[in-house]
């Protein structure tokens, strides 16, 4: 084997461990959510499994695995592994360490710490995880239209009625770009036949910041202000079209989100800012 061969067998190895961190990072999302899951059924007096439903994850999974060229047995083992672990899980007394409050609390607080620390065993929890840019390796594989159609529906939740109220009209012809620089991932957005779309091309304007400061930024739990001081945030290109631009987030009432995406913005900057916080604690 030559030097060369080693290096790119180094590097092939390396990029393997990062997906690795990411598979379990996105199994200890879902063991999470599948407890929340659970205590929702037990309150709902819904049976702990749903073949129906455990049929349409396995046929999901196989049109998945056709068109990126993995075989179907394997995801199918792979699934039925993970829904028997989610079945234990909910017929269980006790769930994993409360990292969030529990549903029947979900409630909205305006103005959250976002600094707050959580309980100690959800910081022991949290450092385990990697940080978003290990998981860069693993968001690049999804297909760009389903990121289009998930970006979209967000921003359709979001900003739906700036788009109605005419609040977005500055946007007409005009293209923004995000850039999520620990992902390695950058979306051009568009104002076209009344909604926010993603197209191709270069933007005029750009915000470029870390996942976790653009959800912060996206929940309310930090004010755009503050994280543009802090350099968290970048704006480059037309400064006069991504001030306007900001402004319009600024003024935006949060009581027009859907309470269902606002929690969920939430929760998941909560959750991103604590693990951030926990892996430099515990690795400098």
């Amino acid at each position: 084997m030559t030097q060369a061969e080693r290096l790119a067998l180094t590097h092939a190895r390396g990029l393997i461990d990062g997906i690795d961190d990411g598979l379990v990072a996105l199994l200890a999302a879902r063991h999470r959510l599948v407890w929340m899951a659970g205590r929702l059924k037990q309150r709902l007096g819904v049976p702990v499994r749903d073949p129906a439903r455990e049929q349409r994850v396995h046929a999901r999974a196989a049109r998945l695995s056709r068109h990126l060229g993995m075989p179907e047995d394997v995801t199918h083992r792979l699934l039925d592994a993970v829904i028997g672990e989610a079945c234990r899980l909910q017929q269980g007394p006790d769930g994993p360490p409360r990292l969030l409050p529990p549903a029947e609390n979900l409630h909205m607080n305006p103005q959250p710490d976002p600094a707050a620390a959580p309980p100690a065993p959800a910081m022991r929890w949290l450092r385990v995880l990697p940080p978003p840019q290990r998981l860069a390796p693993v968001v690049k594989i999804v297909p760009r239209r389903w990121q289009a159609r998930l970006l979209e529906s967000a921003l359709a939740r979001v900003l739906g009625s700036a788009v109605h109220d005419g609040s977005l009209d500055f946007m007409h012809g005009r293209r923004i770009g995000i850039e999520v620089s620990d992902l390695r991932m950058r979306w051009v957005l568009a104002l076209v036949d009344g909604r926010l779309r993603l197209v191709e091309g270069e933007p005029e304007a750009s915000v470029r910041g870390t996942a976790t400061d653009l959800l912060l930024l996206a929940s309310r739990l930090e004010d755009a202000d503050t994280l543009f001081f802090q350099r968290a945030l970048v704006l480059t290109g037309d400064t006069e079209l991504g001030l306007t631009a900001r402004n319009l987030l600024d003024r935006l009432p949060w009581e027009s989100v859907p309470l269902g995406f606002r929690i969920l913005l939430h929760r998941g900057a909560r959750l991103a800012h604590a693990a951030r916080a926990s892996y430099r604690a515990a690795h400098g």
